[in-house]
């Protein structure tokens, strides 16, 4: 797993998640990366600053890994015990939930760019989990 800084092209900062850079390289180029302030598809890799074998950096960086895992981690344990998982429905279930017509829970599910981009113009409140998410709380 590698986490980049990327920059749309309206300069909303924000990070990635990949399994490599070639799959972010993959999923830039068709469009599968969006902002998810704006929604703009068209996303760069902002400055990073560099790792360093050898420096106190590193041993941060490390400590900042382990934090983030345990964070991951406990994010998708309370996913998994407070949300219902409502797979490839999860646009209409959100729109449903944000108009009124079904009751008020959270919810988790698969959408795509397009489908989040529109729900994200619609105003439903939705943000997006970290790769893999779904196939390991199930």
């Amino acid at each position: 797993m590698i986490v980049y800084n990327l920059k749309c092209a309206n300069s909303h900062e924000f990070e990635g998640w990949f399994a490599s850079g070639a799959a972010f390289e993959d999923q830039a180029a068709a469009g599968l990366v969006a902002c998810p302030e704006c929604a703009s598809t068209e996303v760069g890799k902002a400055p990073m600053a560099p790792s360093l074998s050898g420096t106190k950096k590193t041993v941060f960086a490390a400590a900042d890994r382990k934090k983030l895992r345990q964070f991951v981690a406990g994010m998708k344990k309370y996913v998994k015990e407070n949300a219902d998982y409502v797979g490839k429905a999860f646009p209409e279930e959100a729109r449903k939930i944000h108009y009124g017509e079904a009751e008020e829970r959270h919810i988790y599910g698969e959408a795509s760019v397009e489908e989040a981009k529109e729900l994200i113009e619609e105003g439903v409140d939705i943000a997006a989990l970290p790769p893999d998410f779904e196939e390991e709380v199930n």
